[in-house]
């Protein structure tokens, strides 16, 4: 079994994946306390996606993701690094369309899709801006861009608790359920050094995305991002709480 590291190579954290697949679900969904079904949620319903529209979830893993984002009527395409995890995607969703490619590479031509998301993974990628870049190649002008991942806690008191305690038990908890505890000492290494919620908006606006706002879940445990290729229309930002 393996670990990424901070440098995140893509061989290395495909191979990391690889071998956590098989229960990433189940271990997502105890690690975050039932709350992944609800952060899903919100993130379809910050794309405001309309039936007929094409929308590509990057970093899809086993494809729950973009399972959920299909119930808004769109067509949703999934695209993972990891083969591991596209293997159980298939096995376990054979409807939901899953697409092996690499986000600072993607497989698809440019303005292909009215919208990309990208959930819990961007944290995984080399080069940020590069992959913010990429995203908008392959949407359409005034395509959507929402962002959901980990962050930083608002309160200063939960946030101390968080860093501390809470993401320290998360390689204990996850050695029940899952084949590579390991993997999950990355995650708390990944989640410390991550750019905080406005510094994560500017890293989006610097890559060509315009009107980026974010909208704090959990109290900040958790961030989406939402921003626009090109203004077409009004569009109300996000509240930021």
């Amino acid at each position: 079994m393996t670990r990424a590291g901070l440098d995140k190579q893509p061989p290395a954290v495909a191979a990391m994946f690889d071998g956590v697949a098989e229960r990433y679900d189940l271990a997502n969904r105890i690690i975050s306390f039932g709350q992944d079904t609800r952060w899903r949620q919100a993130t379809r319903a910050a794309l405001n996606l309309r039936p007929g529209e094409r929308v590509l979830d990057v970093g899809a893993g086993t494809g729950v993701s973009t399972e959920e984002l299909a119930r808004s009527g769109a067509f949703a395409v999934g695209v993972d690094l990891s083969t591991g995890m596209l293997e159980v995607g298939r096995r376990v969703r054979p409807a939901v369309p899953l697409v092996a490619g690499d986000a600072l590479c993607l497989p698809f031509p440019d303005g292909a899709f009215d919208a990309v998301t990208i959930s819990f993974a961007l944290r995984n990628v080399v080069d940020l801006d590069a992959a913010f870049r990429e995203f908008a190649r392959v949407v359409r002008p005034g395509g959507r861009l929402v962002v959901c991942e980990c962050s930083h806690p608002t309160n200063p008191a939960f946030r101390t608790f968080y860093l501390a305690h809470l993401l320290r038990a998360i390689p204990v908890v996850t050695r029940r359920v899952s084949s590579n505890p390991d993997a999950y000492v990355y995650l708390i290494e990944s989640i410390r050094a991550w750019p905080n919620q406005p510094d994560l908006t500017k890293r989006i606006a610097a890559s060509g995305w315009q009107r980026v706002s974010w909208r704090n879940l959990s109290g900040g445990v958790v961030a989406l991002h939402r921003a626009i290729r090109t203004p077409d229309e009004p569009d109300a930002p996000l509240t930021r709480s």
